[in-house]
């Protein structure tokens, strides 16, 4: 009936999502706020499944914009 443990997906933090999409958190908030981005508030965190990031890239959902503008300034800590 349930999926067996091996096969559930594990929920991401916001700094896995960074790292795996090599954005800033700035952008992944844009992201979520302004254009869909999968993602579900746990508490004060956002939590992550890649597989529906995956999806929402694939159907355009992170598009082409000014919303990564600030991406290539770098940000060391990654806090806004």
């Amino acid at each position: 009936m349930g999926k067996d443990k091996s096969e559930i997906e594990n929920w991401k933090s916001m700094d896995e999502v960074q790292t795996y999409l090599g954005v800033s958190r700035e952008t992944v908030l844009r992201w979520i706020g302004n254009r869909k981005m999968p993602a579900h508030k746990v508490g004060r965190l956002w939590k992550f499944k890649f597989s529906e990031v995956d999806e929402w890239i694939r159907s355009g959902g992170a598009g082409s914009g000014n919303d990564t503008k600030n991406d290539t300034e770098g940000n060391a800590d990654g806090e806004s």
